[in-house]
């Protein structure tokens, strides 16, 4: 029954475009009974008489307001709303327009017992600028976390370190809730990691953004969706989860709701002690030296194998209140906390060969702690003008700050060598403070112009800081005593300051609808070094030039253009659209690519940034193409991106040795010349029968790099695939199966080939306790196959790396949800993806 009213409900939104010519008009006003709360989304239903058909519907605003136009004739007229009664009028000879007046539907007894299952059916809905996934019960993601999720959205993948990437293209910005987030880790998506799965109602995959997003983003933008209940009175559900390797862990989402007001809540706690296992094996070639001579190594080849024990605890809450200052505004607070604990232990054992004889081995020990304090204040407000709810002001503020205290302990011993007099290795520690800051400041202006055309203005600021100061203390080895490296120890304050301006212009005729925008950004990127080091031993010390104290302004016009032309759209659901899609987006550099001291997590191979870095820029075209029958729904698309400046992580010979002869390998982050991508994907929803839901994508791309540095050319022509399956099927006695499959297929850059890698998960569900709680069982990557495998080779050596971020997972969730029987609806409609609503969609 619910299900069904859903359906009908968008079929009805569809259906409504579709006539063109009215002769009267039928209205009227659905409130609830009890408190006189306006209904938002009530389907209202016209029937013909004659034949019993549905001739056309309409939902209501967000005042419960509906307008329907009709031909003149003889009517039956239903107002239904999801776990309310039906209000029907059953016979209606109309001959001019109708008011129907105040409309009430009181609640249906007979399901107040019943739980309300939010998006049971994984569903995609093509809008102008976005591809939007309402993200179903994904069995096989409970008791997982945000990135789990992610990684059975199509276009979408996230790798074994967790970075998320779009289309195969790592520069994906994150959005919750259509703003940036301290939720979403300030640039990053580690804390995305300890957020659970069930916090997600659905994700946008915005290839093409519109004008009024941030540039920043060169694959395009993922806008996290987070659930909020709205339901009357007092009502939620909690999530408890119990794993092997361990993990604990436990989530309610509360909420209580009155006519004037709405408070919602998120707690969260998670434990965890993943393992992680990183194996290499390096082959060392002969170099010339400065004098054209054969320089040898001091080692043929090392061999190390890593084992690292992760234990993370972490915190988060998110509390807030909706309150709504009268009909036409409202202004909503809220307060995100994350605390994160972590501790890792290292064991890296290193075997280093001659003549294929291993001549020393060696054990490297690695304590690390992190505290991490992490909190945003975000205040929104509302207001509507007269009785079209597309007319609105909106303004945000958001503040967020972000603490990270580390200390990592570092030491290695000689298990045996060949070495007569061998020299000890230093002890070191490292102190690693970092305090972030960020301020975001946002208004919005909507118009509507005539029933199908909207004019949209906006000022966006976003004020970033990030200050890292950064100790490393070493052991004298004559006197035993820690002191500090003045060379290494450095202080680094970066700033990115972003002023925005857009306007955009949408509007549909008959079956086509277009989206113009501009969006003019300044972007400032400033940086202040503090070190012991004058600029002149920087330079000497890093091989490059290095600027101590730089500020960059970059001043840039974002122009997008997005099309969508309905070539079908029929009575029975059946619909058929194509789409284009242009845009220009910027890929800044954050502070980790811009600080050039090294890390020191290995001692033969750092990662240094490279603060010459400037914005890459890159141009877009989509052409997308969707089908949907009754049980099958197709989607696929075509696309290509040319990037100048594009970002290069290339690794390099420092030319510096360890205290035992072994040569440093920096990886290095680069402006290379151009970066061409182009691709296709397809994807397929499949539903034959209730009981069997099938889903699939596959999205193959290629892309060329052009350009040098240090004399080395790093150009580079592949190109790679990756596919998802899954099926859902109800087996006897009410449980659901769940399977899903991922595949990415082999890559290459310029100096690196790497493997394809394949996993499956597995999971079982089954709802008890008259379907108030469900229980479910899974396993992720059941073969324990997810893997990174690849070659490196460069002029100096060949490296062979396997990496395994997190073995096969095996978890059991319960949640209970209680009183969640009425509406899940968002009463002023400003919340969700901050928005950015296209309605003339197909």
């Amino acid at each position: 029954m619910k299900l069904n009213i859903i359906t009908a409900t968008f079929f009805i939104f569809f259906l409504n475009f579709t006539f063109a010519q009215k002769d009267v008009t039928i209205k009227g006003t659905v409130l609830e009974d009890d408190t006189n709360i306006p209904l938002e989304y009530a389907t209202v239903v016209i029937k013909s008489k004659i034949d019993n058909k549905i001739i056309t519907g309409g939902i209501t605003d967000p005042k419960g307001k509906f307008e329907v136009e009709v031909p003149a004739g003889n009517y039956e007229i239903s107002v239904e709303y999801i776990s309310y009664q039906t209000k029907t009028f059953p016979e209606k000879n109309i001959t001019s327009d109708l008011n129907l007046g105040t409309i009430h539907l009181a609640l249906d007894v007979s399901t107040l017992n019943e739980v309300m299952v939010v998006a049971e059916k994984t569903t995609v809905e093509i809008k102008l600028d976005k591809k939007v996934y309402n993200i179903g019960k994904d069995l096989t993601t409970a008791g997982g976390t945000v990135n789990d999720a992610l990684n059975n959205v199509p276009s979408v993948t996230v790798d074994v370190e967790g970075a998320i990437s779009l289309r195969g293209n790592e520069n994906v910005r994150i959005l919750i809730n259509g703003k940036p987030s301290a939720m979403a880790g300030f640039g990053d998506s580690n804390i995305l990691s300890q957020l659970p799965a069930e916090a997600i109602e659905r994700v946008e995959v915005i290839t093409s953004p519109s004008a009024r997003y941030d540039a920043e983003g060169t694959a395009g933008i993922l806008n996290i969706i987070l659930r909020q209940k709205e339901t009357l009175g007092f009502n939620g559900s909690i999530t408890l989860t119990g794993g092997n390797p361990d993990n604990l862990g436990t989530s309610a989402a509360l909420n209580y709701r009155r006519e004037k007001y709405n408070l919602f809540s998120n707690f969260g706690w998670r434990y965890s002690d993943a393992p992680r296992t990183t194996f290499t094996d390096v082959d060392y070639f002969d170099t010339l030296d400065e004098d054209g001579l054969i320089d040898e190594p001091e080692f043929r080849r090392i061999r190390e194998d890593q084992k690292v024990d992760r234990l993370s605890r972490n915190y988060n809450a998110n509390i807030g209140m909706e309150y709504f200052l009268n009909e036409s505004s409202s202004i909503t607070g809220s307060l995100f906390y994350n605390f994160g604990n972590d501790s890792d232990v290292s064991l890296n054992n290193s075997e280093r060969f001659s003549d294929n004889i291993i001549v020393e081995e060696t054990l490297r020990r690695e304590r690390e702690t992190e505290k991490d304090n992490k909190y945003q204040i975000a205040v929104n407000y509302v207001k509507r003008f007269g009785d079209d709810s597309d007319h609105k002001l909106t303004a945000d503020f958001q503040y967020e700050k972000d603490k990270e205290d580390g200390l990592t302990y570092l030491s290695e011993d000689y298990i045996f060598t060949s070495q007569t007099t061998p020299e000890p290795f230093q002890i070191e520690q490292e102190f690693t403070y970092e305090d972030q800051k960020e301020y975001l400041f946002q208004a919005d202006y909507v118009l509507p112009l005539g029933k199908d055309s909207r004019f949209e203005a906006g000022y966006r600021g976003n004020f970033k800081n990030s200050n890292t100061d950064y100790q490393l203390d070493q052991e004298d080895t004559d006197t035993g005593i820690l002191e500090i490296n003045e060379s290494i120890s450095n202080i680094f304050d970066y700033t990115e300051n972003v002023n925005a301006l857009y306007t955009q212009y949408g509007s549909k005729i008959g079956r086509f609808s277009y989206l113009f925008g501009l969006r003019l950004e300044n972007t400032q990127l400033k940086g202040k070094i503090d070190s012991r080091l004058t600029e002149q031993e920087l330079n000497t010390e890093f091989g490059f030039p290095i600027d101590t104290d730089f500020n960059n302004n970059y001043l840039g016009l974002f122009p997008t253009v997005n099309f969508i032309y309905n070539l079908n759209t029929t009575d029975n659901g059946n619909e058929e659209s194509i789409t284009l899609g242009y845009n220009r987006r910027i890929n800044r550099p954050r502070g980790w690519y811009i600080n050039p001291f090294p890390s020191r997590s290995s001692r033969t191979n750092i990662f240094q940034g490279n603060p010459n870095l400037d914005p890459a820029y890159s141009s877009t075209f989509d052409l997308g193409y969707l089908k949907r029958w009754e049980k099958f729904t197709l989607t696929s698309s075509v696309y290509y991106q040319h990037e100048t400046d594009s970002f290069e992580r290339v690794q390099e010979n420092t030319g510096q040795t360890t205290t035992d002869g072994i040569d440093i390998i920096r990886t290095i982050p680069i402006n290379l010349a151009t970066n061409k991508r182009v691709g296709a994907e397809l994807g397929a929803m499949y539903n034959p029968e209730k009981w069997l839901r099938l889903n699939s994508s596959f999205n193959f791309f290629q892309f060329e790099t052009e350009g040098d540095f240090n004399g080395v050319d790093y150009g580079a022509k592949n190109t790679s695939w990756f596919a998802r399956f899954s099926s859902k099927v109800t087996l006897p006695l009410a449980i659901d199966w769940q399977t899903s499959a991922f595949y990415r297929g082999a890559r290459q850059d310029a100096q690196s080939d790497t493997d394809g890698i394949f996993s499956l998960d597995l999971a079982f569900s089954k709802e008890i306790i008259n379907k108030k709680a469900t229980i479910s069982v899974n396993v992720r990557d059941l073969l324990n196959s997810r893997k990174y495998e690849s070659v490196t080779t460069t002029d100096f050596y060949s490296r062979y790396s396997e990496f395994q971020w997190r073995q096969r997972q095996v978890n059991v969730s319960f949640i209970y949800r209680f009183n969640q029987r009425l509406n899940n609806k968002d009463r002023s409609g400003q919340r969700g993806n901050g928005g950015d609503d296209i309605e003339f969609e197909g």
